[in-house]
């Protein structure tokens, strides 16, 4: 088949992964990079070699429409998903749009809906449900592995330097000149932990909370949060509790993980990695590393051949739950000073700085190993948890 022509809406920051990820299937004859949506055309040395010259525009429905692209790549601020996806899908493209999928769930509802409307194939880019790890765990539970499963945690303990919070107007806000965006640890830089639990549990649709709590702070100067963590109640055959724990001020940073707790064993799931450990009492811990499915491809077969989609909208929806739950949520609570410090940050600029909440990474740990908040855990600057109404 001929490649399939695409766009890419915001191909700066986070976008020039998708850049590389478009020149890699680019050479195996997956794609054709037809046009790049933004305010300021890239330049030749930001396109690099062997993709083409693409059209540029910052009008992406003009663009589409322009390049014939049947699929737009939407990666640009939270605030500007829904709009652009609808726009893009009027013209006639199909969408990989990153996550989160949009900073409120009526925005969410509206985008969906007109998905819906006009028949476009959208794949949410929530990277780590292309893991095959996930029909692993799911055989390893299924197969009565681990016994029971009596719960699942989450542990995320990344650090961000200061700076990070001014790459862009959006970042670190709640909202944007009366826009909503929340820009928090949960819904956007650890995403991935909530989602990835949700899908392990089978309780990644809207229906499937029946409560949230959360505790929400922040160390650095921001409006969103930075260090804060959830507990979930699903509902299925059985309710499960699920605990992720989330900071962006780590003193040690670590890879983030999922992990399933059952009555005679447990099974920790390192996402970006694709790694597994399965851990029973009288058995040698076996660790199995696992190939990924990349979403786009998923989303080029969908288009081909009806391969099913990965990350559909409506997979998704409980996610979305967690993101409306925190922006409702009062204002994230301002760490004392005591609470926090100052270090060099992990960048690459001799000026670089870091706020670190001590004894963070301990906590983080303990909240996915006991499904236990931060208030719990007895952490001092920590409040008693507010509990969400299931709407």
């Amino acid at each position: 088949m001929e490649p399939t022509p695409l766009v890419l809406a915001g191909a700066r920051g986070h976008g020039r992964w998708h850049l590389e990820n478009i020149r890699r299937l680019t050479a195996q004859g997956l794609v054709r990079l037809a046009g790049v949506c933004e305010l300021t055309p890239l330049t030749a040395e930001e396109l690099g070699a062997s993709i083409g010259t693409p059209e540029q525009s910052a009008d992406l429905a003009d663009l589409v429409t322009r390049t014939g692209a049947r699929i737009a790549i939407i990666c640009t601020p939270i605030h500007t998903h829904a709009d652009l996806a609808l726009a893009a899908a009027g013209r006639g493209a199909h969408l990989l749009l990153e996550k989160p999928p949009a900073p409120s769930y009526a925005e969410f509802t509206r985008m969906t809906e007109g998905l819906d409307r006009l028949g476009t194939a959208c794949q949410i880019g929530f990277q780590s449900l292309g893991s095959h790890a996930l029909t692993a765990i799911r055989k390893l539970i299924s197969d009565g592995a681990i016994g029971e499963v009596t719960g699942i945690g989450a542990g995320g303990a990344w650090a961000r330097d200061e700076d990070y919070y001014t790459r862009a107007p959006w970042a670190g806000h709640r909202s944007l000149d009366g826009r909503d965006v929340i820009d928090g640890v949960l819904t956007n830089p650890l995403a991935h932990a909530v989602a990835t639990a949700l899908r392990i549990d089978g309780a990644d649709r809207a229906e499937d909370i029946t409560s949230i709590e959360l505790e929400l702070f922040r160390a650095n100067d921001i409006e969103a949060d930075d260090t804060s963590c959830v507990r979930l109640r699903t509902t299925g055959t059985d309710t499960t509790t699920i605990t992720v724990a989330a900071t962006l001020c780590a003193e040690q940073p670590g890879e983030p993980y999922v992990l399933i707790h059952g009555d005679r064993g447990r099974i920790t799931f390192w996402y970006k990695l694709d790694r597994v450990l399965l851990e029973r009492p009288g058995h040698e811990p076996e660790t199995t590393d696992h190939p990924r499915t990349d979403l786009l491809e998923n989303l080029v077969a969908h288009l081909r051949d009806g391969t099913e989609l990965l990350v559909p909208p409506h997979r998704t929806g409980a996610f979305m739950r967690v993101v409306e739950a925190i922006r409702t949520a009062p204002d994230p609570v301002r760490l004392p000073a005591d609470a926090w410090r100052t270090e060099p940050g992990i960048g690459a600029a001799p000026s670089a700085k870091r706020r670190i909440v001590p004894g963070i990474d301990r906590l983080v740990a303990a909240g996915a190993e006991r499904l236990a908040l931060y208030s719990e855990l007895r952490a001092p600057w920590a409040a008693p948890p507010a509990e969400v109404p299931h709407t």
